[in-house]
């Protein structure tokens, strides 16, 4: 199955994933104070920065990474980094070295972008990732289609994919964009308890 040409979506300008707005799940999740200011977080598929610039908005130091060049200058264009602790850098995250790790990662529907018979390189990203003690928080779109992007998920999945490396926090249904209510599950996962897997 051929990638996807992200960068060629943001040239054209066909990207219906772009609401203009951070994730109102994450919103709702940043106004909780458990993302405490001075940590750090970083966002694959940042796109062009609302969920990071959300997260910076917490007082949190943040990295935005995605594979598309033009979403990455646009991200940086629309960053006042004088006010906001946030950088952008055009990196494959399932693939490029680690620049460090983090005490957050942020997914906000990167899952059902990739091809799924890369969600296990998903994973093994995630634990370079994230800091031992981090936490994993996802937005995913809980969809039948396979025919994506976007690539459809269930509960059972992600649950079996995650669970032997993480414990489970919680799970909620959140506040969603117009026309993805009830189609979204938020996953809140700790990595303190290290599995013998990582």
């Amino acid at each position: 199955m051929k990638a996807t040409d992200w960068e060629s979506h943001y040239v054209s300008g066909d990207t219906p994933w772009e609401k203009g707005e951070p994730s109102p799940g994450l919103v709702d999740f940043l106004e909780t104070g458990v993302a405490v200011p001075g940590q750090t977080v970083c966002v694959p598929g940042c796109g062009t920065g609302h969920d990071v610039r959300a997260w910076a908005g917490a007082g949190l130091e943040c990295l935005g990474v995605d594979m598309a060049p033009s979403a990455v200058r646009m991200a940086g264009e629309r960053t006042d980094r004088r006010v906001l602790k946030a950088e952008f850098r055009c990196m494959d995250f399932l693939a490029d070295p680690v620049p460090r790790q983090f005490d957050w990662l942020f997914e906000h529907t990167l899952f059902c972008a990739i091809q799924p018979d890369r969600r296990p390189d998903y994973l093994a990203a995630i634990l370079r990732w994230l800091k031992p003690g981090g936490r994993f928080l996802a937005v995913h779109y809980m969809i039948p289609d396979t025919d994506g992007p976007p690539f459809g998920t269930t509960p059972e999945e992600v649950e079996s994919l995650f669970s032997p490396h993480f414990e489970l926090v919680r799970q909620w249904v959140p506040r969603s964009y117009p026309n993805r209510t009830g189609l979204e599950r938020c996953y809140l996962w700790d990595r303190s308890i290290v599995s013998k897997k990582d």
